[in-house]
């Protein structure tokens, strides 16, 4: 069976330092595979290899059944494999309206009926086609996520790449995307790959995981496994610990 993605024995270095060791993972079609780890585990950096923006030394990703080397990404590539970044502040140019961020990636593929996609992508991510000609200042930090997210829909994609997508955002507005992402997955069947430091993010939209640390995959497993606490390792304990105890301090 064709995987949606499949990376195997992927090595990233920079400058001598080993930020990917020998990572290999695969996710199934319409499949939502989630990604932790502490800070500097590597998981970004598996995101963004995938993604084209960190070139790979050695190892082999397969994305749909078609092999990719290096950084090299073709047209096609992106018209399957999207990305939404952690930080909506600087992910959107400040100086293009929203109507322009969601034209480029349309001329760019080739898309007609440009304006009944661009306002069909910002009523499926909750705003209006008064936000069509607004400047990313203007917007909100949940709001320029949701453009973002737009932008990256709007091509029909099958995959997204999603790398702490509601971390910079207030707590108030990270469920609101989330469910936004959640549903947009449901109603296109897509696959997702998403990072998150925050293992009950994962859990909520996540049906299977791996954990990470210093750039090699410690294990994976499903999120029942993690719900029942069937895992192997002290690290994924130590983990979920850190998680749990630091809801527990910010509800306090």
């Amino acid at each position: 069976m064709t995987m949606a993605l499949s990376v195997r024995d992927m090595v990233v270095t920079f400058d001598g330092f080993r930020a990917l060791d020998t990572v290999s993972v695969d996710v199934e079609h319409g499949a939502s595979f989630g990604i932790v780890g502490e800070s500097g585990s590597g998981k970004s950096t598996l995101l963004r290899a995938v993604a084209g923006l960190n070139s790979f030394e050695s190892g082999t990703l397969e994305v749909d059944g078609r092999r990719f080397k290096g950084k090299a990404r073709d047209r096609d590539f992106y018209r399957t494999v999207q990305m939404v970044f952690q930080d909506p502040y600087g992910s959107l140019h400040p100086r293009q309206t929203v109507d322009r961020l969601l034209l480029e990636p349309l001329a760019i593929h080739g898309f007609a009926d440009v304006d009944r996609r661009i306002e069909r992508a910002l009523d499926e991510v909750g705003l209006g086609t008064g936000f069509r000609f607004r400047y990313s200042h203007q917007l909100s930090g949940g709001q320029r996520q949701r453009v973002a997210i737009a932008r990256a829909l709007i091509v029909e994609p099958k995959i997204l790449l999603l790398d702490e997508p509601t971390s910079a955002l207030d707590a108030s507005i990270q469920a609101e995307i989330l469910n936004l992402l959640e549903q947009a997955r449901k109603d296109r069947n897509l696959t997702f790959i998403m990072v998150s430091h925050d293992l009950a993010v994962i859990s909520h939209m996540c049906e299977r995981l791996a954990v990470m640390r210093d750039g090699e995959m410690v294990e994976q497993f499903s999120v029942e496994d993690l719900r029942s606490r069937s895992f192997s390792t002290d690290y994924t304990r130590q983990l979920l610990k850190a998680s749990e105890g630091f809801r527990r301090t910010q509800s306090a």
